[in-house]
């Protein structure tokens, strides 16, 4: 039979109810979610005080159950869970008046991942999410590599998922070998560009560190995504922080207070050495250690916590 006789066959007969029941199916299914992810966002705000274990029980914690769970709607619920690692990441970050505990974020990226393998943003995000030291994180450089490794697996040519395991080794663990090693292994990508060789004899040299993160940071800021590129400008607001920390504390030790006084910036500032409170790129006043004059940024700038080991 042609497509044409198929047709014209099909133009008085209804539609067979499995197709029906399958398109009220989806329907079902779209709505009930759409719901479940109302019903959440509400919840969240009505029990944000709630115990940690009752939180632990509404999640599924094996892929393949929720792979077989999720039927033909994997892409759909990987977006859900990904929208509950950032609700999760973000809740604790900003919370106050009781410990962060992150041990829902990796179970969560995981997930995620294992719905729609090629997630891009939730591998390489959900790295630096993994990897940010307490407070403003769970400080797990180990599963931010484990889980690019996982984004490895399945694009193996993807240069930027051995780029961000280099910047991981570099960044905080502060292993120069290894991190030398997945440059390496980048480069070697198809597609991969040109400046990641040189990174290699960067890394084992360290001979400047700020140098090199602020050229790493630069390389993130020409990144697609959004959220990628607010990381690489808050990181390069930081070093800039560094710099100018090195620069106050220079200024303190040139002009120390007079004996029986202490460190401070009144004292400075009626000095006429400075001529006001000094402040970061966010506007936020840095802190001035009396007994000794070292600087810091205050705990409620946005760009705390600062970086650590991260020399001139």
């Amino acid at each position: 039979m042609t497509s044409g006789a198929r047709q014209t066959a099909l133009v008085p007969t209804p539609a067979p109810k499995p197709a029906l029941m399958r398109i009220v199916a989806i329907a079902g299914v779209v709505v009930s979610l759409a719901g479940a992810v109302g019903l959440q966002v509400t919840r969240d705000r009505l029990y944000a005080g709630q115990s940690r274990e009752t939180e632990r029980i509404l999640y599924v914690r094996s892929g393949e159950a929720v792979r077989r769970i999720a039927l033909d709607f994997d892409a759909l619920w990987a977006d859900v869970y990904w929208i509950r690692a950032i609700q999760h990441y973000g809740g604790e970050r900003l919370s106050t008046g009781r410990p962060r505990n992150y041990d829902l974020l990796f179970p969560l990226l995981d997930l995620t991942t294992t719905l729609d393998p090629y997630f891009n943003i939730a591998y390489r995000f959900g790295a630096i999410f993994l990897s940010e030291p307490a407070p403003g994180g769970p400080g797990r450089p180990d599963q931010a590599i484990g889980l690019l490794q996982k984004g490895i697996g399945v694009q193996p040519n993807k240069w930027q998922y051995y780029h961000d395991i280099a910047f991981v080794y570099y960044w905080h663990l502060r292993d120069f070998q290894a991190a030398a090693r997945w440059f390496e292994r980048a480069a070697e990508r198809p597609n991969a560009p040109n400046w990641l060789r040189p990174m290699m004899a960067t890394m084992l040299s360290a001979s400047n560190d700020r140098a090199s993160a602020r050229f790493l940071w630069n390389q993130i800021l020409q990144s697609d995504e959004e959220w990628l590129q607010k990381t690489a400008t808050r990181s390069l607001m930081q070093l800039d922080a560094l710099d100018l920390i090195d620069q106050l504390e220079a200024v303190a030790r040139r002009f120390p207070p007079a004996p029986g006084e202490t460190y401070s910036w009144e004292a400075l500032i009626r000095r006429r050495v400075l001529r006001g409170v000094p402040v970061d790129s966010t506007g936020t006043a840095f802190e001035i250690e009396p007994s000794d004059g070292s600087v810091r940024v205050a705990r409620t700038s946005p760009l705390f916590p600062m970086p650590e080991n991260i020399h001139r």
